[in-house]
């Protein structure tokens, strides 16, 4: 492999590190983690409160 191919390595490794933080500090800006314990239990309704699963795997039958 030629210096190029390492320069690219080290560009594209920099350019996805620049996305991960741009990603950050957007997600902070637009208030993205504000309230996030309520976004945790969004998908709970009445039928199932919080705490107390409702849903079961199927069981194997058990042989006689």
């Amino acid at each position: 492999m030629g210096y190029g191919a390492y320069i690219f390595v080290v560009v594209m490794a920099a350019a996805v590190m620049a996305s991960a933080v741009y990603a950050l500090y957007w997600a902070v800006k637009t208030g993205q983690f504000q309230q996030f314990e309520k976004g945790a239990t969004a998908i709970f309704n009445d039928e199932e409160p919080l705490g107390q699963p409702t849903d079961h795997f199927p069981q194997k039958p058990k042989k006689p």
